[in-house]
């Protein structure tokens, strides 16, 4: 057997480098963001650490740090964000402490904010709530949506419209 010969084992070969492991709880890369395309259906949860852009159909609830919604998107399922931007279908509970809902979104389902704008045409089919201090604690620590009712199952809280929002 010659020294240039081609007959090396499987063994030989450079081992690949280990994946870095994986940070639970550290802050994404600045600029980190998903895409769900415009061409896929997802059947399940989605959870983001980051932002997340979902221009598809997503059959299950939505949990991130910060969200924007084509208008051709379709959620069917809980929307739970720090941030939104919302323009398309969603038939579930919203719950974003930042919330933007352009003219071409349509919500079927209640909606939970902080601060929120609500462009000319955007359409709710549900009630709006204020999130209270404990809300919005429970917000940066829910990890799926809690069907618990926040306060009294009668309250029925209409938004503030005042200096923290707009409309229009």
């Amino acid at each position: 057997m010659s020294m240039f010969s081609n007959n090396r084992s499987r063994d030989d070969r450079p081992a690949m480098p280990p994946a870095p492991p994986m940070q639970s709880g550290a802050a994404p890369k600045r600029g980190m963001f998903s895409v769900i395309g415009s061409d896929v259906t997802i059947n399940g949860n989605v959870r983001a650490s980051a932002e997340l852009h979902i221009e598809g159909r997503v059959e299950g609830d939505v949990d991130c740090g910060s969200l924007a919604q084509g208008p051709e998107s379709q959620i069917l399922g809980n929307v739970t964000a720090e941030t939104a931007r919302l323009a398309g279908a969603i038939e579930g509970t919203v719950r974003v402490r930042q919330l933007t809902i352009e003219r071409s979104a349509r919500i079927t389902g209640d909606v939970e904010y902080e601060n929120i704008t609500i462009e000319n045409g955007g359409h709710i089919d549900g009630r709006l709530k204020h999130m209270s201090a404990a809300t919005r604690q429970e917000v940066r620590q829910e990890t799926s949506y809690d069907p618990t009712p926040v306060g009294p199952a009668a309250e029925i809280v209409s938004p503030n419209f005042g200096g923290q929002s707009s409309v229009g």
